[in-house]
């Protein structure tokens, strides 16, 4: 995939001494076609895919760490790391015992980044993020890296493994820019109707979405497989063409990325150039364990008024709330960090929580409930032609709720490395079905010894490049209707808490599933996707080599293949867009408070009661900006009045 920079509307209130040295940074506005680069990788075709399987599951080590994210793609750029030195920014073990703010933001992701920048321009804020930076990380702004760094479980990766209780395999963030520095970099706004049912001001939001897509947002330029889909989804009735476009509009269109011509990613992070400088700390790997909480006294409500982080060395810090009614705790921690954190500070279930003699501040029965995730499932269709590498660009959004993207050229078979001397075959690296990770493991843990992946590995470095070669066609549902829960697992606030979503349990996400699979079969049939299927394999077969991986801890059914009910529900992945936990109307109010008690706010991706869009990464990050300049611009009125009557 190659990008052309987009330039939407004025930046507005950027600082002039930004200080970001050595920072790329888009500019101009452009839909001019640009030429891909040419790359020549292979992927996989379905004789070496049951003989890779095969050899994978026999010689793992680490079960599924990396099959979740078969679909996805490697571009195969050279991206150039960014020199960016945030003078703001520092790590958490150089904070003070004690510090004070007007805002306190925990977490520095895809909504805590831009928050945090607006609120900076008037007000002293402190930005706490439990990972690093993702400046100069490879794992991170090389895209070449994306299934890698989600199949990382070192405690130091941005991504953090969890497998919900359903047993589907999925990551949270741990780095400075959230879920925007480990997602597949699809860009897309949510829809006015989203927009207007949340009770967003229109203008104000897509003020905010302009605000974002100055700095992050790019066009993709798409390659044969991509312009296939494009065309299938058009032949079969996914109209009108709406061409290249940032809108949520029914039919077929190419999405924005979040990957510039080069291959750089470009994250929530970045929007941190809009920051005062002296309006600002971000302390990096700050692991905030609880709110704290003046409780009794005068008041009827309890008022949160700092928080208790600790450093990577194991030292305690406290950071308070400055003096001042409209001073704010905020939570930006994500739709699994925000409801565990609020358990965690004594607002939730009373019952859960005394189960875990946490002093209960409020009892809340609703944090943590309504926590869903879109079901995704994919068709695996194996390639005569190559296929260029490619990350989602194309959606069609239909009538009946499921949005059809595709991926071509995949992440599990890197190309060939380099290598010289006669005959000798140079290394492969297998990516995410490398047998040194084991994330195919289907054998007990004594069985996957040195020497059978060394054996593994040999087998498959002997398989030809034709044998990878293809691409996958998903479906993803809207909302979704099921939804489950979210509950504690223990006290430390670095683990994943438990979380069910109860995939496919209200029977809408079911029927949306199965007609979003049988749009596919026609795509595939399609004279537009001809040059890229092969005419003998049916429908049938295809479902048989996809329900083939393990993309999931689920046991598969004798008939995947014969009932698409079965096969939704026997393959389901996630596609990262998992949300709910704090939900507007149950825990916070509409504007994001926290009901119940004050001073404290939830503003991320845990309030939205479904996903917006065909990916929620834009309106997260809108939501931050909307809501920092919601909040700034109100208190900046009533102080100004306030002064005036004095």
């Amino acid at each position: 995939m190659c990008a052309t920079s987009v330039h939407a509307g004025s930046s507005g209130d950027l600082p002039e001494h930004g200080d970001i040295k050595g920072a790329w940074y888009p500019t101009g506005w452009s839909h001019k076609n640009q030429a891909p680069p040419q790359h020549s990788q292979s992927n996989l075709v379905t004789v070496g895919l049951h003989l890779g399987t095969y050899v994978l599951a026999m010689a793992s080590d680490q079960p599924f760490a990396r099959a979740l994210v078969i679909i996805c793609a490697i571009l195969c750029c050279s991206p150039q790391a960014r020199a960016v030195n945030y003078t703001f920014a520092r790590d958490a073990t150089r904070a003070p015992a004690v510090s004070y703010y007007d805002y306190i933001i925990v977490g520095g992701g895809t909504a805590g980044c831009p928050l945090a920048a607006t609120l900076s321009q008037r007000f002293r804020v402190l930005l706490l993020e439990r990972g690093g930076s993702p400046y100069g990380d490879q794992r991170v702004e090389n895209m070449t890296h994306f299934t890698a760094t989600l199949a990382d479980t070192s405690a130091g990766s941005p991504a953090q493994r969890f497998v919900s209780e359903d047993g589907v395999i999925n990551s949270r963030p741990r780095v400075l820019g959230g879920g925007s520095c480990i997602n597949a970099g699809f860009y897309t706004r949510a829809s006015d109707e989203y927009v207007l049912d949340v009770g967003w001001d229109l203008e104000a939001a897509k003020a905010a979405y302009r605000w974002v897509e100055d700095v992050v947002a790019f066009h993709p330029e798409l390659g044969p497989w991509q312009a296939a889909l494009q065309r299938g989804l058009m032949e079969v009735g996914v109209a009108p063409d709406n061409g290249f476009t940032f809108d949520h509009i029914d039919g077929t269109k190419v999405g924005g990325s979040i990957f510039d011509d080069e291959g750089r990613r470009h994250t929530a992070a970045d929007l941190l150039r809009y920051a005062r400088p002296e309006g600002i700390d971000l302390l990096l790997r700050a692991r905030v364990a609880k709110i704290l909480f003046n409780v009794g006294g005068r008041r009827a409500r309890s008022v949160a008024h700092g928080v208790v982080f600790h450093d990577s060395r194991g030292r305690m810090h406290k950071a308070y709330l400055n003096t001042g009614r409209r001073n704010e705790i905020i939570l930006s921690a994500g739709a699994m960090g925000s409801p565990q954190l609020l358990m965690l500070s004594g607002v939730g279930p009373a019952d859960h929580l005394r189960s875990f003699n946490i002093t209960l501040v409020l009892n809340q029965s609703a944090v943590g409930q309504g926590m869903a995730d879109n079901p995704m499932n994919a068709i695996f269709v194996p390639s005569p032609s190559p296929v260029e590498v490619s990350l989602i660009q194309v959606v069609g959004i239909t009538h009946f709720g499921s949005y059809i993207e595709g991926a071509s050229g995949s992440n599990w078979a890197n190309p060939r490395h380099q290598g010289s001397g006669g005959n000798r075959r140079p290394p492969r690296n297998f990516g995410m079905f490398s047998p040194q990770t084991g994330q195919l493991a289907t054998v007990p843990p004594k069985q996957r010894t040195p020497e059978a992946i060394a054996r593994a590995t040999e087998a498959m470095s002997q398989l030809d490049d034709s044998v990878f070669r293809g691409g996958f066609i998903l479906e993803k549902v809207l909302g979704p209707a099921s939804t489950g829960h979210l509950e504690l697992r223990n006290l430390n606030p670095d683990d994943n808490p438990a979380v069910t979503f109860n995939y496919f349990s209200h029977p809408e996400d079911l029927r949306r599933c199965v007609e979003g699979l049988t749009l596919i079969e026609r795509v595939i049939q399609s004279k537009s996707f001809q040059n890229f299927t092969y005419p003998y394999f049916s429908l049938e077969e295809l479902l048989n080599i996809t329900a083939e991986f393990p993309v999931n801890l689920l046991p598969r059914h004798d008939n995947d293949s014969k009932s698409l009910e079965q096969f939704c529900k026997d393959t389901v992945m996630t596609i990262w867009h998992y949300h709910g936990g704090c939900q507007v109307g149950r825990v916070v109010d509409a504007e994001y408070r926290v009901l119940g008690v004050d001073a404290l706010r939830v503003i991320d991706g845990s309030t939205f009661n479904a996903s917006p869009g065909t990916n929620p990464q834009a309106t997260v990050m809108m939501l931050g900006r909307y809501m920092g300049v919601k909040m700034r611009d109100e208190r900046v009125r009533a102080e100004g009045l306030r002064r005036r009557k004095l």
